[in-house]
């Protein structure tokens, strides 16, 4: 089969269009035939960076997928040949080594960590979603536990989890704030129901946390930046307040979350795959995401250009100069 394989890792590392080996069907796995990806800032750092989840070289990269079930091993029940899926399945090494990614024309993927993609979806749109969703998913829901009456405050509203996000809480009936950069993005940001827009660059921390609580404080904050941005999550969080973070290697004083009693969480959606563990959970997120998908409650950011798999290369120089707004997407034809 046809597939984009990386032979080093560094900022000069290339994708090269070569051949190899269709994967082999195993038990509890089914083989899909790819018809799109996408490219998450970790695809990127896995590229350009040592991550320590690097699979060996040569390798398959990207981990979002959306595609069509061509094969199915012995045990799997939910699915069948013919069945158009969508998940985050593979491009790094996990326990047992490396998991394939989607850069592929068939991808090799465990049946727990995928779902039938929205049917109101092509392949592109659902290929921009598993990643994002399942790390919105596990932020909102499994860690921070949201309710109706918590007010939410999501940074980066318009970004690639944060979109998301915005989205989600909708659903859970909250009055959602968020951070912008630009009267572009924050036209995004409240098409997508956020209800407060904060343009960071022209507005203090205190001063928006007295304009939208009155001084008290955001209940739930949602970093999904990281760096400065969870320092100043931990200063416009209330008292007792619960912050959320998907990037954590930075060093930070805690100053604040002491005084205030706070709750900090960090997010790292990849474990089930790099482990093994609670791999079902992502299918069933995904699963429940479709359904929100189809029922209107939940659409994906893209990016107006898209790419073909042969043009990989561009995408990610596209991402790496930031000149993008919404996830950048992959199309394998």
């Amino acid at each position: 089969m046809k597939a984009y394989l990386v032979y080093e890792y560094g900022e000069s590392a290339k994708f090269v269009e070569g051949e190899v080996a269709r994967p082999a069907i195993q038990p509890g796995h089914v083989l899909i035939e790819t018809r799109a990806t996408s490219l998450n800032p970790v695809d990127h750092k896995i590229l350009t960076l040592n991550l320590g989840i690097n699979p060996e070289v040569p390798a398959i990269l990207h981990m979002d997928v959306a595609g069509v079930i061509a094969e199915v091993g012995s045990g799997v029940d939910d699915f069948k040949v013919g069945d158009e899926v969508y998940g985050c399945a593979g491009g790094l090494k996990g326990q047992a080594g490396n998991l394939n990614g989607a850069l592929a024309d068939f991808m090799l993927a465990d049946a727990n960590l995928i779902a039938k993609k929205p049917t109101t979806l092509g392949f592109a749109e659902a290929a921009a979603l598993p990643l994002v969703s399942i790390t919105a998913w596990e932020g909102l829901f499994d860690r921070a536990k949201i309710t109706q009456d918590d007010s939410l405050l999501v940074h980066a509203g318009a970004g690639g989890v944060g979109h998301i996000a915005i989205q989600l809480a909708k659903t859970r009936g909250l009055k959602v704030a968020t951070t912008v950069s630009t009267q572009d993005k924050a036209d995004i940001a409240k098409s997508l129901g956020a209800d407060d827009l904060i343009f960071y660059r022209d507005e203090s921390v205190p001063d928006y946390v007295k304009r939208l609580t009155g001084g008290k404080g955001f209940d739930v904050i949602f970093d999904t930046v990281g760096g400065q941005t969870l320092d100043q999550s931990l200063e416009a969080a209330a008292p007792w307040g619960r912050v959320v973070s998907i990037i954590g290697q930075n060093t930070h004083d805690l100053t604040n979350m002491h005084i205030k009693g706070l709750s900090l969480h960090l997010v790292f959606m990849l474990l089930p795959m790099i482990t093994g563990e609670k791999r079902a959970d992502h299918g069933h997120i995904l699963s429940v995401v479709a359904r929100l998908v189809d029922s209107g409650k939940l659409k994906p950011l893209i990016h107006e250009k898209r790419f073909r798999f042969f043009e990989v290369n561009e995408a990610h120089a596209l991402f790496a100069s930031k000149g993008h707004v919404g996830k950048i997407v992959l199309e394998n034809s």
